[in-house]
């Protein structure tokens, strides 16, 4: 086992990798921004290292400094947490080169995985159900134009470097496809510095589901439930919980055998999560694989009593899988809000400044996983993300209550945040019915402001 983790990240993923750490007996190592400064991940780590200027390219991105804080201090580990270099090959190439175990999956499963276009030929291989779409990249509009009109519209011109939302653009006709295409292009190249795009057939109300997976070094891969995280806003995920309302059990094992055979294929070493779209019918469909810890893990761990950031460093330093479970063992269920300090009726515009009061909520089954206090200062510079509020209950009905009151005696002042909407999806008749698809929120746009 380790001696000593550094963790790569900021805000409340530090601090929950810190506390995994603490139980395994590990000493830890924060690194920090300037902005970050008085953060409680810096407070509770046993070290920490200044990395740098605020702008994430000048600290949270860079590379050689995480590796020179790592020498400094004597880490002999680094965590990537999720965001910023998690899905970054050249970063897990770089720690491994420099004797340092990176807790995650090696640089070229990361680059296999992160390439959307690669990881759909290899689910095609291994007949894992795909969107239709383009066999691989597509180099120009009049390509596009003839594999669109095999699989017909509507059509999303998607990027191959992609996620988050970014470089995705809808074309419902032959008249909508090149300006759609053009734009996909450039906000691709924008992004993520490669204008490399394909074609997939857009499904108009699907359920986003994902299945946990954890792989180790001794050749096994197992997965852990579903995730239903269906309510979002512009791809980006408000809301998630476990088990999905939507996948029975022979559902379940057909989409977690699916995933299960995609990790193994690569030999996958660590957390990941394979995402797919659920249609109407019940057909599923492979999306991509997210090759880190996920935001929303906390509702796996409740449904399962399954510490998911502890076994990704036992697997790291070694160690087999503590158990196999693939999707038994689940208990009750598990609701996750992202409380974020955005103004949805303002187009989820941001809003950075000091948190003056501050209350969580608390109770059976209710738990906050977050970086921030009374006299915190949101700044600007990073991910919005405030607390996630994660409940569990015997059925579905009770999480939903318990989240209700949660939400309703969570404080916090000084900035404003998505809890009163959060509140009112909540009790939104369609949520509470598990009627939900990725396109929801489009149709309940009162929801945002409160006002019907």
């Amino acid at each position: 086992m380790f001696k000593k983790v550094l963790i790569a990240n900021r805000g409340e993923i530090a601090l929950r990798v810190i506390r995994a750490c603490k139980e395994l007996g590990l000493a830890t190592v924060a690194v920090y921004s300037e902005a970050d400064r008085e953060s409680l991940h810096v407070r509770f780590a046993d070290d920490d290292v200044c990395i740098g200027r605020p702008p994430a390219r000048d600290s949270y991105l860079n590379i050689s400094r995480l590796i020179a804080a790592a020498e400094i201090t004597g880490a002999d580990a680094i965590h990537p947490g999720y965001g910023f270099l998690a899905e970054n090959g050249e970063f897990a190439d770089t720690v491994r080169a420099s004797n340092i175990t990176f807790i995650g999956p090696t640089g070229e499963q990361i680059r296999q995985m992160g390439d959307k276009a690669a990881a759909r030929k290899l689910a095609h291989k291994l007949k894992v159900p795909t969107v239709p779409g383009s066999p691989g990249l597509v180099a120009d509009a009049d390509a596009g134009l003839k594999v669109a009109a095999k699989i017909g519209y509507p059509v999303i011109v998607k990027a191959a470097a992609g996620g988050g939302g970014k470089g995705m653009r809808v074309a419902a006709d032959e008249d909508q496809f090149t300006q759609s295409f053009g734009l996909a292009k450039q906000e691709a190249l924008a992004a993520f510095g490669s204008d490399e795009v394909y074609l997939e057939k857009y499904l108009s109300r699907p359920r986003h589901v994902e299945i946990q997976v954890m792989g180790d070094n001794h050749g096994r891969v197992m997965h852990l439930c579903e995730r239903d995280c269906s309510v979002q806003r512009r791809h980006q995920k408000l809301i998630e919980e476990a088990p999905s309302p939507a996948v029975d059990q022979t559902l379940r094992e057909d989409v977690g055998e699916a995933a299960v055979r995609l990790a193994s294929e690569i030999g996958y070493v660590g957390a990941g999560t394979v995402e797919f779209l659920l249609d109407e019918d019940g057909s599923f469909y492979f999306m991509e694989m997210n090759t880190r810890i996920q935001v929303e893990h906390p509702v796996t761990e409740m449904c399962t009593n399954f510490d998911l950031v502890k076994e990704q460093i036992r697997v790291a330093a070694g160690e087999p899988l503590s158990f196999v479970m693939n999707g038994q063992r689940l208990r009750g269920h598990a609701i996750e809000c992202r409380v974020n300090a955005e103004d949805p009726a303002r187009n989820f515009q941001p809003s950075p400044g000091v948190v003056t009061a501050y209350h969580p909520p608390g109770g059976p089954g209710v738990r906050v996983d977050t970086h921030i206090y009374a006299g915190y200062t949101v700044p600007p510079f990073y991910d919005s993300l405030l607390a996630k509020v994660i409940v569990h209950g015997n059925s579905r009905d009770e999480a939903l209550a318990r989240m209700r009151q949660a939400l309703d005696s969570f404080i916090i002042e000084g900035v404003t945040t998505t809890i009163p909407f959060l509140s009112r999806v909540m009790r939104h008749p369609d949520f509470v019915a598990g009627r939900v698809d990725t396109k929801f929120l489009e149709r309940a746009p009162q929801l945002l402001t409160g006002q019907e």
